[in-house]
Order: C-alpha cells, then sequence, then structure tokens
C-alpha cells in the first residue's frame, strides 16, 4: 500500500509526537484501516516533509516522527492565477487542479460576469473551503508548501495592485480574440521565473476589462482556435506555462 500523506495544522520542527485532527485520523484508522507501526509522511505546510508512523488509533490518532525530508516539488515557475469565480464546483475543481500543476498564488476574483456573490461570513466560510481542497491536493500531489489562496478582492482592485506586486513578471490574460500565442511571446520575451495569468468566469472578462487589464501590464494571449470553458482554459494554459518554462 502506498505510505499516506497527512497534513498537520500543528509546527513539526523538534516535535517528535503529534495529535491528529478528527478528519485526518478518521481517513487513517476507519477508511485506510491502518493499525499501529504503520508508516505514515507528515507535512505542515512550512517545507519539506517528515517520515513518521502511527503510534496509537482512536478519535484523535498520535504519530511518532521520524526523519525530515527538504524535498518541496516547487516549480521553478512562479505562478499566480488570478481567475474570475465561477458557479457550482467548478471553481473547487480549479483550485484543486491548479495546485496539483503547481501554482504559488490562487487570487479569486469578482468581476462584471461574475455570477457567484460572496460576502462576510459566507465568504470566509468557502474561502476555508478552498484552502482545504489545496491542502488536500498537496497531500495527493506530494507538494510540501501549500499554495496561498488569497481574499477574493474586485477586479478593478486586483489590477492596480498587480503592478506593483507583479512588477517582475510576466503578466498574461487569456483573449481569444487576440492573434498572439505563447509562442510568437516566447520568441519575442524569452523564458520568465515568475508569470501571473488573468482568466474570466462564465462568459470570460468582458472587453472593458481586458481593456483594463491591458492597461494595466498584462499581455493578452489566445490558447488556440476553440473558446474553451471557465474550467478548462487555466487548466489547459497553466500546463502549457508549466510544459515551456516550469518543471512537466
Amino acid at each position: 500500500m502506498r505510505i499516506p500523506r497527512i497534513f498537520s495544522h500543528q509546527a513539526l520542527a523538534g516535535v517528535s509526537h503529534v495529535e491528529l485532527d478528527e478528519s485526518a485520523s478518521r481517513h487513517l484508522v476507519k477508511v485506510l484501516r491502518l493499525g499501529a507501526g504503520h508508516p505514515i509522511t507528515l507535512f505542515d505546510g512550512l517545507g519539506g516533509e517528515y517520515n513518521a508512523e502511527l503510534a496509537e488509533t482512536g478519535k484523535r490518532a498520535r504519530v511518532r516522527i521520524g526523519a525530515f525530508r527538504e524535498d518541496n516539488r516547487q516549480s521553478p515557475l512562479a505562478l499566480t492565477l488570478a481567475i474570475g469565480i465561477s458557479r457550482g464546483d467548478r471553481f473547487d475543481w480549479v483550485v484543486q487542479k491548479a495546485t496539483e500543476l503547481g501554482v504559488a498564488v490562487i487570487q479569486p476574483l469578482f468581476s462584471e460576469r461574475c455570477e457567484v456573490k460572496l460576502s462576510g461570513e459566507r465568504l470566509q466560510k468557502k474561502l476555508g473551503h478552498w484552502r482545504q481542497i489545496a491542502v488536500s491536493a498537496c497531500e495527493q500531489c506530494e507538494r510540501n508548501l501549500i499554495p496561498e489562496i488569497a481574499e477574493p478582492v474586485k477586479l478593478a482592485q486586483y489590477l492596480p495592485a498587480s503592478v506593483q506586486q507583479g512588477a517582475s513578471s510576466t503578466k498574461l490574460v487569456l483573449h481569444h480574440r487576440t492573434e498572439l500565442d505563447l509562442r510568437r511571446w516566447q520568441a519575442d520575451n524569452g523564458k520568465p521565473d515568475s508569470a501571473v495569468l488573468l482568466v474570466g468566469p462564465e462568459g470570460g472578462l468582458s472587453q472593458a476589462e481586458i481593456d483594463m487589464a491591458l492597461a494595466h501590464a498584462f499581455m493578452p494571449l489566445r490558447l488556440g482556435p476553440r473558446v474553451m470553458r471557465t474550467e478548462t482554459a487555466p487548466i489547459a494554459a497553466l500546463s502549457v506555462l508549466q510544459f515551456q518554462w516550469g518543471d512537466l
């Protein structure tokens, strides 16, 4: 059986034992039916991972911590995905797959055609849900640094801030009506160390929003002749960027 990877909310450096939360304990003991002495891998999101073994089973499993390994499996391309929030479970799927593809930051956005309304307690609950999806994706894909899921903001707020935050980044906005594809862009600009990818929600970004992005130093990028859905476009684009400039 594959050795399970479990995220620990408790920092692990200098600790000999840790008690897991009820969800992780249930997964190990009830779902996987592991007993005392079974090896597992622990990580706390602060970098690296630890060999460990299940010491005690129960409602809150207790784990004995062993040797530390530094491998974080981070992409050499620091990727930020700024994306309009979509309805239903589409955004959950994007968070999961973007984490697997190695993004460093996911910035949820409220844009003109965004039909999702979130505020107050409901917004914080949804943000916690997305962050847990990223944690679970890291457990599966063997990342040890969890991507940042930023507080959702309006696109008009994000773009001015992105000028300073991404001053050294390549900034691209998906735009199926442009003629500029990645091959042409790379021929003129070379290989970057970081990139920001801006993607709209269902229905895409409006022309006014695209113009606003271009005014804030974003370059338009076309992903072939077909119009992709909001959950397909970012995954396709991230895959291409990681293949060209990252570690795929």
